[in-house]
């Protein structure tokens, strides 16, 4: 299976509505830490590909692009949740804050 099969425009569509509607605050805590935009307010995923995930930040009122890479090229749709629950616990864990369970 390709890349573009996998992460079609659909797909990412898809991954992208349910982390903006339902994860909203996961993806400004990955921003911050793991994106390197600690002052960031806001966070929403704008795209992603096999390498690596997206995101518009909201940083002292601009817009600013964050992609953050994937530990490894991802072949399966169901791997881009693995990887984001992995980047999710480690800014949670770079935070010292507690991720919640069942992730």
């Amino acid at each position: 299976m390709s890349d573009t099969d996998v992460f079609g425009p659909e797909v990412v569509a898809a991954i992208g509505r349910h982390m903006n509607d339902d994860h909203a605050d996961d993806s400004l805590l990955i921003c911050r830490t793991l994106g390197g935009q600690p002052a960031a307010t806001g966070a929403r995923v704008s795209g992603l590909d096999a390498d690596g995930i997206e995101f518009d930040a909201a940083v002292d009122g601009i817009i600013v692009p964050v992609r953050i890479p994937f530990r490894g090229r991802l072949t399966e749709r169901a791997e881009v949740r693995r990887e984001v629950v992995r980047m999710y616990r480690e800014a949670c864990h770079a935070l010292g804050i507690e991720p919640r369970g069942g992730e």
